[in-house]
């Protein structure tokens, strides 16, 4: 039976070292991209997001060290990339209490805030509470943690939801494992969700609500999903590619600057250590 109060994939958070940088770079593939924001003093960090339609994509770096995280210093100290991914949460208090319940040792909810630049002028504040799962609970490398928006008005902002690129929904977050099968298996335990079988050896868990699903692949396959495009940078095991949908694949080629009779694909070297897919959605 799944959660009750975790409600599939509500972001990424794409780890880099240098915040600004990768902004740029993101808004060079047709992304729109937030003002900077800067987190609440004890998260120590900063960030920009790319809204898409329910859910988003967050490029976050540390601005001062801090005890909350030390996890993502450790993670910049050997790569860039998809470092977690978030559930939605409707209740980060009763969710935690539910993996309490189940014997997994939750951290929080730990609540935090930042100050949002709105279009129109003035300025906001974006609030939430998380909650995580044990830090060494991390299939395949991956992290996962669930937000509860407090301020859904102040993230999902109209005017930050249009992409040059078409970009509307994240639809598939695909993680290189040593072993596809025991790392569905893992994350599908921790969110008490069924891994299934694909036809090329990959291994699929849905997150739930229509939202993007996980899926579980060797490099090989990887390989093979994505034909043509240099796989240089990525890790050994962890998040490697995410797939979005498009509203628009041929704008979204224009923006990438490939043919859109191909792959219509970002490799890792031009998107902060990971492949970004786009397809018809």
């Amino acid at each position: 039976m799944a959660l009750r109060h975790v409600i599939g994939v509500d972001h990424v958070v794409v780890a880099v070292r240098d915040l600004d940088a990768a902004a740029a770079a993101w808004r060079a593939l047709g992304f729109t991209v937030s003002p900077r924001g800067t987190h609440s003093a004890h998260m120590g960090s900063g960030n920009y997001t790319i809204m898409f339609g329910e859910d988003y994509l967050e490029l976050l770096g540390v601005l001062t060290p801090t005890e909350h995280n030390a996890p993502m210093r450790a993670f910049l100290e050997k790569r860039e990339g998809l470092d977690r991914a978030a559930f939605t949460t409707d209740d980060a208090a009763a969710g935690a209490e539910e993996l309490r319940a189940k014997g997994i040792a939750a951290i929080g909810p730990i609540a935090f805030g930042r100050p949002v630049t709105l279009p129109g002028g003035g300025e906001a504040e974006a609030r939430f509470q998380v909650f995580q799962w044990p830090r060494e609970a991390r299939p395949a490398g991956l992290g996962i943690f669930a937000c509860q928006h407090l301020t859904r008005e102040n993230v999902w902002i109209p005017e930050l939801q249009s992409h040059a690129n078409g970009a509307s929904r994240l639809l598939r977050i695909e993680v290189l494992a040593a072993d596809p099968k025991a790392g569905a298996e893992e994350l599908a335990r921790l969110i008490d969700r069924v891994a299934e079988p694909e036809a090329d050896g990959a291994w699929r868990v849905a997150s739930g609500a229509h939202r993007a699903d996980f899926v579980f692949l060797d490099r090989a396959t990887l390989a093979a999903r994505h034909p043509g495009v240099a796989l240089d940078g990525l890790p050994e095991q962890g998040a490697a590619a995410l797939v979005l949908g498009t509203a628009d694949l041929p704008a979204a080629a224009k923006a990438l600057g490939v043919s859109a009779g191909g792959t219509v694909a970002v490799p890792p070297a031009r998107a902060n250590g990971l492949l970004l897919r786009f397809e018809a959605a």
